[in-house]
């Protein structure tokens, strides 16, 4: 009896002492800074490449009177799909995101370069569509609204679409189609070997309605087999089907090819070979000056005058194909020869400087290109749409600050870890932000640059060994610890602190103040792990605060 009774006062004092341990403290970030250095801004009348600078990829664009908006990729962060306005298609404001509701998509636990892929948008009759991937999350679907900035509609998920990249055409007798890339008929020939269907598609019901058809196999010309055809858009000109595709993979040997036939299911003829590639770099020398790369996953929109413009993504190595910013969204305008629309002659490089399509418009308040700096004080009722977060919604601020709280999930878990983080958007390019946080044991705070959760860099303040230190840590596969290996760390008195990460190219500088003076505490550390040509995937670095605590 008596063991019984001290077994039962010990479990009740383990309890009490389980129920009053301390919740974790969290990180107070008063505010975040974000500078980038692009060059000088362009002369009047002109503008500059790329529109939208960082990891802006996919582009699809749509024209409603005077009204152009666009869509990009977002893959697994959150919210996703954004969705942008712009009146002279240079200046451009995000006025919402598609995917803006966690119950929408379950990114789960999803590589951060699942989820979905590449949107395309388009409008019929007072509705605006956006068919859309997701990625080992469901397949190809389907969203709605009544107005571009939202909010859009519930997935309606398109259960005989296989394949990726989907896009919708609606033909003049209102019939609607839906065209994507899905495997061949029959057994692939050979790795890449890829093909683009057509299939019809009731835009009332939402539904599928058969007969899938295959409209290209391979490529424009399959005896050599070309790989990966995919991004597929439709348009009619003057009576004239045409079909434009991304062809070659998304690196250096990314572009852009077109097709046409006389009735929306084909057969489609390939432009001969001295139209095709419409668009492409993979010619141009390896080692030219600032060089554009990887262009391709074009879409084509016509002004109210009949003038053709593209938008498409593209790459800015820093070096060989080191690029961390991500894939791009670009424009030019599209020159028609002998009734085929080229956007980019054979062998020119894409130019940065552009004479304007149209009168300048307004702008969002929140530059998307060229140099600028902007600081986020975290004052509004909620964060600017500028912020993500990995697979899951981010937190709001409140008070002032961006308040995170350390949790189980870290940075390199495959979860949803408390960051919250916008696009490094230049190859040259610097973050600071005010942080306030007494670490616990084992608990880490700070700025992190995050390609994916094998690939970044940290400078955080940590506690081990009874001691506070500020520490730089770099991560760069899964063989590696998943809060990265330390590449330098110093102690430090407690107290706030300021945190900065200087990126230039693929070198980044890490430092850390708590007054007037900053100490280095790492400079020149490799950062090419976050280019993808070592992480992969087909994302851009993302910058921002996190925090997290102990391991589960």
């Amino acid at each position: 009896m008596k063991s019984t009774i001290l077994a039962m006062v010990g479990a009740l004092a383990t309890a009490t002492l389980v129920s009053a341990a301390p919740a974790p403290e969290k990180a107070r970030f008063d505010w975040v800074e974000y500078r980038g250095t692009d060059g000088p801004a362009a002369p009047a009348g002109q503008y500059r490449n790329p529109i939208l600078a960082g990891f802006y990829s996919d582009p699809s664009i749509l024209r409603v009177g005077s009204d152009y908006y666009l869509v990009t990729s977002t893959f697994s962060w959150f919210p996703g799909i954004p969705v942008f306005h712009s009146r002279d298609l240079i200046h451009w404001k995000q006025i919402g995101n598609a995917i803006d509701r966690p119950g929408q998509l379950d990114f789960g636990t999803l590589a951060m370069s699942r989820g979905v892929f590449a949107p395309a948008i388009n409008h019929h009759n007072g509705r605006f569509y956006i068919v859309n991937t997701c990625v080992d999350c469901g397949g190809n679907f389907v969203i709605t609204a009544t107005n571009p900035a939202g909010p859009w509609s519930d997935p309606v998920w398109l259960k005989t679409v296989e394949g990726i990249d989907p896009s919708m055409f609606f033909d003049d007798d209102g019939r609607a189609w839906i065209v994507n890339n899905r495997a061949p008929e029959g057994e692939p020939r050979y790795s890449g070997h890829r093909a683009i269907w057509i299939e019809q598609f009731d835009p009332v019901a939402l539904k599928m309605l058969g007969n899938a058809k295959m409209i290209v196999d391979g490529g424009i010309d399959p005896a050599a087999k070309p790989v990966w055809i995919e991004g597929p858009h439709v348009y009619k000109v003057n009576g004239t089907y045409y079909l434009m595709a991304a062809e070659g993979g998304t690196s250096v040997n990314h572009s852009e090819v077109i097709l046409r036939a006389d009735k929306v299911d084909g057969p489609y003829r390939p432009a001969p070979p001295s139209i095709n590639p419409i668009l492409t770099q993979r010619d141009l020398p390896a080692g030219r000056a600032a060089p554009i790369s990887a262009t391709g996953h074009a879409d084509l929109v016509q002004l109210p005058d009949g003038r053709w413009w593209s938008v498409f993504l593209g790459t800015r190595p820093y070096a060989k194909d080191y690029y961390n910013a991500g894939r791009e969204t670009f424009l030019l305008p599209v020159t028609w020869r002998d009734g085929w629309p080229v956007i980019l002659d054979r062998g020119k490089p894409v130019p940065t400087l552009v004479k304007a399509p149209l009168p300048a418009a307004p702008a969002g308040t929140t530059p998307l290109t060229g140099s600028f700096t902007v600081r986020d004080d975290f004052t509004a009722p909620s964060l600017g749409r500028e912020w993500m977060a990995m697979r899951t919604a981010p937190v709001q601020p409140a008070g002032g600050a961006l308040s995170l709280t350390p949790g189980h999930d870290g940075l390199g878990d495959f979860g949803r870890p408390a960051f919250v983080a916008r696009r490094q958007q230049h190859a040259d390019a610097t973050v600071t932000t005010a942080l306030s946080f007494a670490p616990r044991e084992g608990e880490m705070a700070g700025l992190a640059a995050l390609q994916n959760d094998e690939y970044f860099l940290t400078i955080a303040l940590t506690r081990h060994d009874g001691k506070t230190f500020v520490r730089v840590a770099r991560r760069a596969g899964k063989q590696e610890p998943r809060d990265g290996v330390t590449v330098a760390e110093r102690p430090i008195a407690a107290g706030p602190v300021q945190l900065r990460i200087a990126a230039h190219g693929g070198r980044y500088d890490f430092a850390v103040s708590q007054g007037k003076a900053w100490t280095t505490v790492a400079a020149g550390v490799d950062a090419t792990n976050l280019s993808t040509a070592t992480a992969g995937g087909f994302v851009g670095t993302m910058i921002g605060p996190f925090a997290q605590g102990l391991r589960r």
